[in-house]
């Protein structure tokens, strides 16, 4: 449990304290990002090495490639067991948001979750419920009224997330058919640059989780009126 606040949450919520999912989520983002260097390093190496194919012996290209293949592997197991924690986190400051002004999330709590599956509508509607909890997570200004907090952190871990999603989407499918050297050193430059902002994504997500995880504790310690 959070420490008291000063003032009693909305009656039938519960605050719970998000610190420890956020050490785990941000621990797990680093993870993330260390690998997605790896991938970058890999990437390059591919580059050249389709770039060139004759002057490299089977052996230098198929130990590339390995690497490459089990890089990609480790990456995607890596990303999945941190959304599963994320995720948790997600939901844990959506339902303290209901505690803290209940009438500011406009969608239920299990839509921290659901939200994630659903195909197109996952581009989109988590985005919107962490406006709303960030929002529902500030303090009020030391008159009692809102005041806006930028919301810069969402807005560029996410936007930066969503691009990482497309550009991976688009370079694997290039990937696929690709049936020359050329054509598939064009796929692996656009997996690099996938890789690119997946490492940018995971460093801003870093510091989303770890502003809004702040924002909640300040509030449900100090209260929800901002001191002079």
């Amino acid at each position: 449990m959070l420490p008291q606040p000063v003032v009693p949450p909305v009656p039938g919520t519960v605050l719970r304290n998000p610190r420890g999912l956020a050490t785990a989520v941000t621990a797990l983002l680093g993870v993330v990002a260390a690998l997605d260097l790896f991938a970058l390093y890999s990437g390059v190496v591919m580059h050249r090495l389709t770039g060139d194919l004759l002057s490299h012996s089977s052996d230098e290209i198929d130990q590339a490639d390995n690497r490459y293949e089990m890089t990609g592997s480790v990456q995607l197991a890596a990303m999945g067991v941190t959304a599963v924690v994320f995720i948790i986190w997600f939901h844990r400051v959506r339902s303290n948001a209901d505690a803290f002004a209940q009438d500011v999330c406009t969608r239920t709590r299990g839509w921290a979750v659901g939200g994630w599956f659903i195909p197109l509508g996952n581009l989109w509607i988590p985005y919107t419920i962490a406006r709303e909890v960030w929002t529902a997570s500030a303090q009020r200004a030391p008159g009692g009224s809102w005041r806006e907090v930028s919301e810069r952190p969402i807005a560029t871990w996410w936007w930066t997330w969503v691009a990482a999603l497309l550009v991976y989407r688009f370079g694997t499918t290039m990937q696929e058919h690709a049936d020359t050297p050329d054509t598939l050193q064009r796929a692996t430059d656009v997996i690099l640059v996938a890789d690119a902002l997946n490492l940018a994504a995971a460093v801003l997500a870093i510091v989303f989780v770890r502003k809004l995880t702040a924002m909640q504790h300040t509030k449900a310690t100090l209260g929800p009126i901002a001191a002079v």
